[in-house]
């Protein structure tokens, strides 16, 4: 279940795991469970392994418990995973939450292109309503970004991971917080600016929780939009931003030339270096760009139209074989990853190997006929039946020149999860043979300059991956190479730590360098 771990496995719990692993970091992994007696519901279950989140991820039980503790208290929004109850034993501690049945949100929004307009104000909408019924409870999240953001099942938002939660206000008297913390291209100014060098990660002033939460809620918007982030870090070791402080706000750079005014003019309210200048909720709410009609939404703010949501989001997915993929090696090394200077609910420390246990993404029937083979670029074979059938996986259609959802989905879906898959879109199939795929796939990490190892499986290989994105954050997981079907093999890129669009954008990267191995559907 857990490689890394050297104590035993948790036993005697209160419910039954249906699943293999769903999520990894550095010391928690996530599985499927329901009711010891019963098939429903299904929910998630986060383990986290207390030595290693003592010792790795420097965490304390008071930490850990305080995560528990507000997020229980959040108890039941419509865009927030909720808390169902906690357990554990001398090693281990679990969570049970409401599981996201429609998986990550940015793992389904292409990188460097970002959604439409509509799409962007729905789901930021959504983020809103999350953050100001936590705000209304005096709690402040301090960790928004892509990787918090789940779907459920029907494709509406739901904000998850409270590790770096805080109460901010009691009792109607609010706190300065001292922790910096946070991710940072997402962070706000003043949670770096004020570090103190006695302190360590202590601010010598503090800052406002709440306002930190409206200044990352502006850089989720913006990544929406964009499909990137528009700095590394808000500090003057950013050219981006500083040139963003320089002209205040009228910025030159061509992601902020995409955007139009209405939005812009929001943008910069929400990102004021001043704290106190910056917009409140209520500010962000009257705007009149939040307050313009979105036809995916109802009156209550969920979805309207699921599966019409799901098609357009899945044909804006698309892989480019004629582009030339951009080379920016970055080398990690273990003083990168061992001195975290930020508070994270995911260390920079990554340890471990990669689990194998993961949940098999749903394959096609096995025995289709394999008359009738077919040419492909990878200078195999692949049967005409068979490239057909591929043709009705949604994930695959990002590879065809065309993207469309396949008609026979179209045709009966009801839901946002039946066009959309919940498992991650970063896979493909190959006919070529795993003595000359992974030469590849090997080949293609050395182009980029990413460190990779390998391990030959009983199902096939696994290549590690670990590196400095390009924002200069910890990218890590792994290239998982299984047999799918007498023909094929299945390549999937499964993220342990880092932004799900960087994931995205190294696996199409990855994807263009072997794209001769790659079998494309017929549509």
């Amino acid at each position: 279940m857990y490689l890394q771990s050297q104590v035993e496995e948790p036993i005697n719990l209160p419910f039954r795991l249906v699943s293999g692993t769903i999520g990894q970091g550095a010391y928690a992994f996530i599985r499927k469970a329901c009711p010891l007696k019963d098939v429903k519901p299904i929910i998630a279950v986060k383990f986290i392994n207390k030595e290693q989140a003592f010792r790795i991820g420097r965490l304390t039980q008071k930490k850990l418990e305080n995560e528990v503790i507000l997020h229980k208290h959040l108890g039941k929004h419509q865009n927030i995973i909720e808390c169902i109850g906690f357990g554990g034993d001398p090693s281990w501690l679990w969570i049970q939450m409401e599981l996201a049945e429609g998986g990550d949100l940015f793992d389904k929004i292409e990188a460097d292109e970002g959604v439409g307009d509509r799409v962007a104000h729905l789901y930021f909408t959504q983020l809103i309503n999350a953050v100001s019924y936590m705000h209304d409870k005096g709690i402040a999240h301090r960790d928004l970004k892509p990787e918090n953001i789940l779907l459920s099942g029907g494709g509406n938002l739901k904000l998850a991971d409270f590790g770096l939660a805080t109460l901010f206000r009691h009792r109607n008297i609010e706190k300065r917080c001292t922790t910096v913390c946070g991710s940072p291209p997402y962070i706000a100014p003043e949670v770096l600016a004020q570090r103190s060098n006695k302190k360590g990660n202590e601010l010598e002033s503090g800052y406002q929780a709440d306002k930190v939460d409206i200044w990352s809620c502006g850089i989720v918007l913006f990544v929406l939009l964009v499909g990137n982030t528009p700095w590394d870090e808000p500090t003057m070791n950013s050219y981006e931003f500083m040139e963003f402080v320089k002209l205040e706000g009228r910025t030159t750079d061509e992601l902020w030339t995409k955007l139009d005014s209405s939005v812009t003019s929001l943008l910069r309210g929400m990102l004021k270096l001043d704290s106190a200048q910056r917009f409140s909720l209520q500010e962000v709410r009257t705007h009149p760009w939040f307050t313009e009609r979105n036809p995916y939404l109802d009156a209550r703010g969920r979805i309207a139209n699921p599966v019409v949501l799901a098609t357009q989001m899945l044909e804006s997915l698309h892989i480019d074989f004629d582009s030339k993929p951009t080379f920016t090696p970055h080398r990690m090394d273990a003083m990168d990853m061992d001195q975290p200077q930020i508070s994270m609910t995911q260390p920079e420390t990554l340890v471990g190997e990669m689990s194998l246990d993961w949940e098999r993404v749903p394959h096609f029937q096995e025995g289709v006929s394999l008359s009738q083979p077919t040419d492909i670029r990878s200078g195999g074979t692949i049967s005409h039946s068979l490239l057909s059938y591929l043709a009705e996986d949604p994930s695959l259609s990002q590879f065809t020149a065309t993207p469309a959802v396949p008609l026979t989905l179209t045709q009966q879906a009801r839901h946002f999860k039946d066009i959309m898959p919940s498992f991650s879109l970063t896979r493909f199939v190959s006919p070529r043979s795993l003595t000359l795929l992974l030469p590849l796939l090997k080949e293609a990490m050395h182009r980029l300059g990413i460190p990779a190892t390998e391990r030959i499986t009983d199902s096939g290989a696994v290549v590690e991956v670990k590196t400095i994105d390009g924002r200069k954050q910890a990218l890590a997981g792994a290239i998982l190479v299984e047999r799918y079907n007498n023909e094929l093999l299945e390549v999937r890129f499964l993220k342990k730590k880092g932004d799900p669009l960087e994931w995205r954008r190294l696996f199409k990267k990855v994807v263009i360098l072997c794209k001769d191995a790659i079998a494309v559907p017929e549509h």
